[in-house]
């Protein structure tokens, strides 16, 4: 199959994955843009592993889209964002947020920037720092992360960016990650996220500091 071709089933991939998702389909030109971003990208700097055009619509764009629905909160904040997953998606389906992309690679951030301009996201900020060093002037509703840390080293380095009231968030795969005994942050949820056309378990871990 040519490029042409993989990138047009990729789409309507996409499409019907966000059908699927009972998301707006009419978001399906603006991922799509980013990912061709990404993968343009790809080409000189080491953005991401997968660059197949089936498996970035399914790994990356889905995956990230399908947490939407309990993403709560004007405040996002993306902690370890690296190619701006799932900060983009979620910035690009919740225009009303203000959504912060936190990384510490120069290189990626500059990518992020980019993303910016190019899909006019407004309210989205790119911030290049450390986690574990940025403080916020104000804390963040939610603190979510995909692939950036073990859970426990996760609440950690992102502790500083929320209060009481914050949702943290951890994407994971399969494995199973526990909460140490001595952490300060209780789980409040653990949720099965089923992913269009992705046959590999998916899990969204939520935790709340303790009060």
């Amino acid at each position: 199959m040519n490029e042409a071709k993989s990138q047009q089933t990729a789409e309507q991939t996409l499409h019907s994955g966000l059908r699927k998702l009972d998301l707006d389909t009419c978001m399906t030109k603006p991922v799509m843009t980013y990912l061709q971003l990404l993968r343009r990208w790809n080409e000189t700097y080491n953005m991401t592993a997968i660059t197949n055009w089936h498996d970035m619509v399914v790994q990356h764009a889905l995956d990230s889209a399908a947490v939407i629905p309990y993403v709560k909160g004007s405040r996002i904040v993306d902690a370890g964002t690296g190619g701006g997953l799932p900060g983009i998606i979620l910035a690009i389906f919740k225009p009303q947020a203000s959504v912060s992309l936190i990384d510490s690679v120069a290189k990626k951030t500059r990518f992020l920037n980019h993303v910016k301009r190019q899909l006019q996201l407004e309210n989205v900020q790119v911030i290049h720092d450390r986690v574990e060093n940025y403080i916020p002037d104000k804390k963040f509703d939610v603190v979510i992360s995909r692939a950036f840390a073990e859970v426990n080293l996760f609440l950690e380095l992102t502790g500083q960016l929320g209060d009481q009231h914050t949702r943290y968030m951890a994407m994971k795969g399969p494995k199973v990650e526990h909460l140490a005994e001595d952490s300060a942050f209780n789980l409040v949820s653990e949720l099965a996220i089923e992913v269009p056309y992705l046959k590999a378990q998916r899990t969204l871990y939520q935790y709340m500091k303790k009060t």
